[in-house]
């Protein structure tokens, strides 16, 4: 069944035209650029942004395609043009979806030693290894209630971030990340979940927004310490390839790799 949103409701308030016209000026896309991507004219593309012209469901469908919409907003567009929603919302739990979450599972358990995850479009946790929850070791419980959310037991103060020998530039790199998630998704949880993790305080041990030197490594680090170690992490981040189902195309496997030969020799040892 597909379920419908409070923001994708709100959002067949205003037409498909403005709809539209936002995705492609957020793309940087022109009329007749858009037009050409489409197989269309500008003359069209103009007059289906202004209201003069209701687009067809196919049209709305290929717009959306050549502008790179996430699935659950291709709906928004569908309703907002008069049309039933394309792609079903499945509960992750449902059924329908055990080959995915198996297949998710088999992920993140063959990725051991290394730390990795599966997190839906809030950041909630779908599911976790052995080496994550190892990393999670001293976190109070009432942070480790389901649902568990990765970026707030990253920054929380009694969370991750008073061991994170980098916070301000892993906070930094979290909230951009943050950042274009909301203008792409237009989520209202999000935007909350937002302005609750960048009000945490900051201590003053955090380290500078950036390093005073250049530092050797492939991709920014999140330095973390460890049972007495000091552990360097990359973040490697993996998603669906033409997801035809809005909670599927929404999930996103990350891994820590490690970013220094002791980390990756201590990561051998470390769930033998």
């Amino acid at each position: 069944m597909t379920t419908v949103t409070s923001d994708t409701a709100a959002s067949r308030t205003e037409g498909v035209g403005p709809l539209l016209r936002a995705w492609r000026q957020q793309r940087r896309v022109s009329q007749l650029e858009l037009a050409l991507r489409a197989d269309s004219s500008a003359r069209h593309i103009s007059f289906v942004e202004t209201g003069r012209s209701r687009p067809s469901e196919e049209m709305v469908l290929r717009l959306a395609e050549h502008l790179d919409v996430p699935v659950r907003e291709r709906n928004a567009l569908l309703l907002a043009a008069g049309y039933a929603p394309r792609y079903p919302e499945t509960p992750l739990d449902d059924p329908a979806l055990e080959v995915v979450r198996a297949g998710l599972e088999r992920l993140i358990g063959g990725f051991e030693p290394y730390p990795a995850l599966v997190v839906d479009a809030m950041y909630d946790v779908v599911a976790a290894n052995r080496g994550v929850l190892a990393l999670f070791d001293g976190v109070p419980e009432s942070l480790l209630t389901p649902p568990l959310n990765a970026v707030r037991l990253t920054l929380h103060p009694r969370g991750l971030a008073p061991r994170i020998r980098n916070l301000r530039e892993w906070r930094g790199h979290l909230l951009e990340q943050m950042r274009r998630n909301i203008a792409l998704r237009r989520s209202d949880r999000l935007r909350a979940l937002y302005d609750e993790v960048v009000a945490y305080p900051v201590p003053d041990t955090a380290g500078p927004e950036e390093p005073a030197e250049p530092v050797a490594y492939f991709a920014l680090p999140m330095v973390i310490e460890h049972r007495g170690r000091t552990l360097s992490f990359v973040s490697s981040i993996s998603t669906f390839n033409t997801p035809m189902d809005v909670t599927v195309a929404e999930l996103a496997v990350e891994t820590l790799l490690p970013a220094d030969p002791a980390t990756a020799e201590y990561l051998q040892t470390w769930l033998s």
